[in-house]
């Protein structure tokens, strides 16, 4: 079929729509983090969404689509997946949503850093500064408590973030070779093999009351997944990248709704900064892919 036309205003429409399915997904992953490990929950965040994922992949492009190519990117995606999904749920248990999203920012921020060494991009004085500045951001949200340490929980959030930047850095080498379909599913099937495979010592067998949240967690990561594939062919990145920012506007809503939490002062501050840092990076990327026909520029 003809590519659909693209349009950022529809773009921004799906990529708000992604970011309120993830939100979904992650209120879910907190309600499950009650009761089980966080190996066996990234278990069943990739378990319950691959049947969905796999009928949108049939319905659309395919099974050939499917077919990888770069087996050794693939499945260090799955692994690094494992670990961005089991540090977040491990502190989604300790902490409120609305905390651990404003942390987990920091990861636009890594991958323009982890740019530079992995895909030999250039980043200017500039875009360091504001790299620097987010940082600081997450440390007044990893503010000392009163045993003098920073939060752990809040250092597994920034431990994910990690994974998360490095396996965004390994999708712009996959994208060279394999399809945005054959990436989605062994994402997922990777990390769901992997994770199960080390939940097995502490095993908590599960409910069958929870069948539905399981069944609603897998269903809204694999319409956010979408969302986001159609977000991105349809519109400009620098445009909508910025609005995966309104999840917070979501997760705050779900915390006050389920355990009647909200964020403190400190935790808005430290957003802020975040966020503000953020999307200075981005208005650059969008600056300079707009002159790329200059000499040098020294951002």
């Amino acid at each position: 079929m003809p590519p659909r036309p693209r349009s950022n205003l529809a773009a921004a429409g799906w990529m708000v729509a992604a970011i309120a399915c993830f939100s979904v997904m992650d209120t879910a992953m907190k309600l499950l983090s009650a009761r089980y490990p966080p190996l066996e929950v990234t278990l069943l965040r990739g378990a319950a969404s691959l049947p969905f994922v796999l009928a949108w992949v049939m319905a659309t492009a395919g099974v050939r689509s499917i077919l990888p190519v770069r087996w050794g990117l693939h499945l260090l995606r799955g692994v690094l997946g494992m670990a961005m999904i089991g540090c977040f749920v491990f502190a989604l248990k300790r902490m409120p949503l609305s905390t651990a999203y404003t942390i987990y920012f920091v990861a636009p921020l890594l991958v323009a850093a982890l740019s530079v060494p992995v895909l030999g991009e250039r980043v200017g004085p500039r875009r360091w500064t504001a790299i620097a500045i987010g940082l600081v951001g997450v440390v007044v949200v990893l503010r000392p408590g009163v045993d003098g340490l920073v939060s752990f929980p809040g250092l597994m959030v920034l431990l994910a973030a990690a994974a998360y930047a490095v396996a965004a850095v390994s999708v712009s080498l996959l994208t060279r070779t394999d399809t945005p379909q054959s990436m989605v599913v062994w994402f997922l099937a990777i990390m769901a093999i992997v994770a199960g495979l080390a939940a097995i010592p502490g095993w908590v067998p599960l409910q069958r009351g929870d069948a539905l949240l399981i069944l609603g967690m897998g269903l809204a990561g694999a319409l956010g997944q979408i969302a986001l594939t159609t977000a991105f062919m349809r519109g400009d990145a620098s445009l909508i990248a910025p609005l995966e920012y309104t999840g917070l506007v979501w997760v705050i809503g779900w915390d006050w709704l389920f355990w009647r939490t909200l964020p403190d002062g400190v935790t808005w501050i430290g957003a802020a900064i975040i966020m503000g840092s953020g999307l200075y990076l981005l208005r650059r990327e969008r600056t300079v892919g707009a002159s790329r026909s200059a000499p040098l520029d020294h951002s």
